[in-house]
Formats: structure tokens, C-alpha cells, sequence
């Protein structure tokens, strides 16, 4: 860093200026000279960095497929100018002596300016990092997961707070200031604060959870106890699903990652079983016929593929049929729409043949007795 030894050394290299001034008897201008030409020569080589070396490195980078040059052509461009000029003031400034409160006032601006754009710059690396190993399209949809656009937009908020706490100890320790003892106040104020906020961080690593093991994403239908609904925000602190009954239910992430959770979305298909009684009047041949008339069923029914059909046993008071079948679909729209369908053909092809459905009778049978 340039200092008041190397603003002494380039004094030395100048020759002597002194000459004799009205009312100010004999002025020494070398530090004035010497502070001119350092100002200039920064200004000058800092536009030929923004203005050709950034320009031509630019074109390159254009010309590349890979991202990370554009990404430090860019953190450099986004370095703003009077930050340039400032660190050239400062420079020139070294030449002088000012009062001490001046020169921490002088000195605490140049270096906020400079650690301030030094965190912009690492941000923006910290940004493409998470963009190119955490936001990913996990669908092969074109459009990044949610879940993943969240979780890198956490990790880049944390790397920041880090960034700026780190910045300003620097500041502070260049400014003379001790921060041992501050850094062991902050130590033990942090493990206080960590215990009053448990349950803040607990949901935050939660949430890190959430990301890295995937039970559920964005748009998942999810079953959390006797609660369910569509997963529609991931969030720092807690989750927000919509009910089929409209509301939005909040659960803390510590909670998802801490409790069963069912993910309807995961599912492939669905294996239904239902069960259906007739009525013990039904003769024995048409009895026997319901099985295939099931099959025939499911033979005009797309999307749904009968597993099994079978007379499984004698109810109280109805013989008892249990039907077993694929749905190709994980929607449960789509579901419902097939059973619907097996619903009405069965109720028609049963009545069609004189096949009654059962429901819960009682026979008294009464005997006289002489």
C-alpha cells in the first residue's frame, strides 16, 4: 500500500524546489510536485486499465465459451471510477502531513471505499460459483428449480454477512483500533445470540437440508401428518405448502426435516385396491362372472392396467369382491377420473346382468314351535 515512506522516497528523487514567495518566504514545492505526478500517473494508468487493457480483455472473453473470464472481466468493470480517483487522491494526499483526525477521517474513507468494492468483487465470484454448481434444472425443463435458486441466494446472503464482517475488522485494525478484545466480545455476545436464536438457525440449517437431501421440491405434493398440499416456497426460516382447501399452511423447516413427510410428486404410479360386495342372492355362475367382467373394464380404460380381480371372501352380509389395478399417472385428478370410470361401467354391466350391489341386511328366520 502506498504510504507516507514511499511518498518520503519519490520526494527524494525530485530535485530541489524551494523557492521564495511573497508573504510565504520560501515554500519547498516537492511534495506538491511529487504529489501531482503520483495523482496523474495513477489517474492515467487507471483509465488506460478501464479504457483499453478491460476493452480488449473484453472482446477476448467474448470470444471464449467457458463464463469465468466474463465473470472477472465484469467484477472488474464494476469497480466504480471515483473509487479509482480516490485511491489516486489518497496516494497524493501521503505527501502531507495532516492532523491526526484528518488523517483516520482520510484513511477510514479510503479504506471502507476499498474493502466495500473488494466484497462486491468476491460477491460476484460467490455468485457465479453457486450459480453454476447449485441453481440447476433438475426437471430438464429449461428452468431452474426454485428449491435451488433459493438455497444459492442463502448461501450468497451468508457469504456476504461474512465478507462485510470481515471487511470491517480490517477497517477497524487499519484504523488503529484493537479488535482482539472486540473479537472476544463478539465471540461471547455470538454464543449468546446463538442460543436466543436456536430455533431461527436450527430452521436455516434445516433448510440446507432441504436443498442437499431433496425430499421435496417446489410444486411437490407433500403429506405432513393429517395436513397436505402443493410445496409453493422454500424459505430461509420456514416452508409454505397450499392446502386443497385454498389457505397457505407455514412449517418451519426444522419441523419438515424432523417428521415424516410423504412426497405424492416422487410417485410413478398408483396402485389402487378397492372392494365391492353383491348380495347373496346372486347365483353361483353369475357370481362367477364378475371377475371377467372387471377384466373387460379395464380393457377400455386408458391409462390404468388391472392387476387382479378376485371373490375373497363371506361378508356379514355380502360376497366379497377386491379389485386391484395400476394407474400410469401420479396425478390425482387423473385418478380420480378412472375410478370414476370403473365406477359407472361396473354399476352397468352388474345391473345389466341382474347383479345386485350388497348393503348391510339382516334376515330373521322364525320358527314355530308347537
Amino acid at each position: 500500500m502506498f504510504d507516507q515512506m514511499s511518498a518520503n522516497a519519490i520526494t527524494g528523487l525530485l530535485p530541489s524546489l524551494t523557492y521564495s514567495l511573497p508573504y510565504f518566504g520560501e515554500v519547498n514545492f516537492q511534495r506538491v510536485v511529487g504529489a501531482v505526478i503520483v495523482f496523474v500517473v495513477l489517474t492515467l494508468g487507471f483509465w488506460i486499465l478501464r479504457m483499453i487493457i478491460l476493452t480488449r480483455a473484453r472482446m477476448l472473453a467474448e470470444k471464449t465459451s467457458g463464463l469465468l473470464d466474463d465473470v472477472v472481466v465484469d467484477a472488474i468493470q464494476n469497480i466504480r471510477a471515483w473509487v479509482y480517483s480516490l485511491v489516486a487522491l489518497y496516494a497524493a494526499l501521503q505527501f502531507f502531513s495532516f492532523p491526526t483526525v484528518v488523517d483516520k477521517v482520510f484513511a477510514g474513507i479510503f479504506y471502507f471505499a476499498i474493502v466495500w468494492q473488494a466484497i462486491e468483487v468476491a460477491s460476484r465470484f460467490v455468485e457465479y460459483f453457486t450459480t453454476q454448481y447449485m441453481e440447476k434444472d433438475e426437471d430438464g425443463d429449461g428452468i431452474i428449480d426454485p428449491n435451488s435458486a433459493t438455497a444459492s441466494h442463502m448461501v450468497t446472503l451468508i457469504a456476504r454477512i461474512v465478507l462485510w464482517s470481515l471487511g470491517t475488522l480490517f477497517v477497524l485494525s487499519n484504523l488503529g483500533i484493537e479488535i482482539t478484545s472486540l473479537i472476544a466480545g463478539l465471540g461471547i455476545g455470538g454464543v449468546a445470540v446463538a442460543f436466543a436464536l436456536q430455533g431461527v438457525l436450527g430452521d436455516l440449517f434445516a433448510s440446507f437440508s432441504i436443498y442437499f437431501d431433496k425430499p421435496f421440491r417446489i410444486g411437490d405434493f407433500i403429506v405432513i401428518g393429517n395436513d397436505l398440499g402443493t410445496v409453493e416456497k422454500i424459505g430461509i426460516k420456514s416452508t409454505r405448502i397450499k392446502t386443497l382447501q385454498g389457505e397457505e399452511l407455514v412449517v418451519s423447516n426444522a419441523e419438515l426435516t424432523s417428521t415424516r413427510v410423504q412426497n405424492f410428486k416422487k410417485m410413478e404410479h398408483r396402485r389402487i385396491v378397492i372392494k365391492f360386495g353383491v348380495t347373496y342372492e346372486t347365483p353361483q355362475e353369475k357370481v362367477r362372472e364378475i371377475p371377467s367382467v372387471v377384466t373387460k373394464i379395464f380393457e377400455s380404460i386408458e391409462n390404468a392396467a388391472l392387476d387382479r380381480a378376485h371373490f375373497i371372501s363371506f361378508g356379514d352380509s355380502a360376497l366379497i369382491f377386491e379389485v386391484v389395478y395400476i394407474v400410469d399417472t401420479p396425478d390425482y385428478n387423473e385418478y380420480m377420473d378412472i375410478q370414476q370410470a370403473f365406477n359407472f361401467a361396473l354399476l352397468k354391466q352388474l345391473n345389466d346382468l341382474g347383479i345386485n350391489f350388497a348393503y348391510p341386511t339382516q334376515t330373521l328366520y322364525t320358527k314355530v314351535i308347537s
